[in-house]
């Protein structure tokens, strides 16, 4: 039964990043792929997420870079989807990169569930003092890296089992969110479109 999904960012996570690792080393977790990892066009990747969702309901979120940008994307306009809780590591600011401003500016408003999110002081994608405004914003709990750079295989993270303790963690606190009704659902927001351009 899959309980984490994946969500890689900008050109993917290929071995050795640490999503990578944490797919090859635990069957209850899956990379959910994209049809293009350099090319992200915000539609297609939220669809794929979504679909996953659909047939791995309840699964906890763990995106790193736009994956993790993708995931709250994801998560302000569906929140109706069944998502336990999201893992947000590095997220990459849309603007520093001309292949990812199609995913519009960071939503600055408290997520539908339980989120942790994991910075980098010296993370090139995105500042720290950013970072925290972001975490406070979702109402995320925050896990200061220190100088850990952009947090992949770059800086040094191949194996990360900080990472699945972190999600292990966040998942047992997500066990009754205070976001969700009495059946563990979230009211529906208006989705806003952004269109994939050519």
């Amino acid at each position: 039964m899959i309980q984490t999904l994946l969500l890689p960012g900008l050109d993917g996570s290929p071995a050795p990043h640490w999503q990578h690792w944490w797919a090859q080393s635990d069957p209850t977790a899956r990379i959910v792929e994209q049809g293009s990892w350099s090319r992200p066009c915000p539609d297609l990747w939220l669809t794929e997420i979504a679909g996953a969702l659909l047939q791995h309901p309840g699964a906890v979120l763990v995106g790193h870079s736009l994956g993790a940008v993708a995931a709250v994307k994801l998560l302000t306009q569906w929140p109706q989807l069944r998502v336990s809780a999201v893992l947000l590591v590095a997220p990459a600011e849309t603007t520093r990169d001309p292949r990812l401003c199609g995913f519009g500016d960071l939503p600055e408003r408290p997520l539908p569930v339980a989120a942790t999110m994991v910075a980098s002081r010296d993370d090139p994608w995105m500042s720290f003092p950013r970072a925290s405004a972001l975490a406070r914003a979702w109402g995320a709990e925050l896990v200061d890296m220190g100088r850990a750079g952009h947090i992949n295989a770059e800086a040094g993270f191949g194996p990360w089992p900080e990472g699945k303790r972190l999600a292990r963690e966040l998942a047992a606190r997500a066990t009754r969110h205070p976001g969700a009704d009495a059946r563990g659902h979230f009211p529906e927001t208006r989705h806003e479109e952004t269109p994939c351009q050519p």
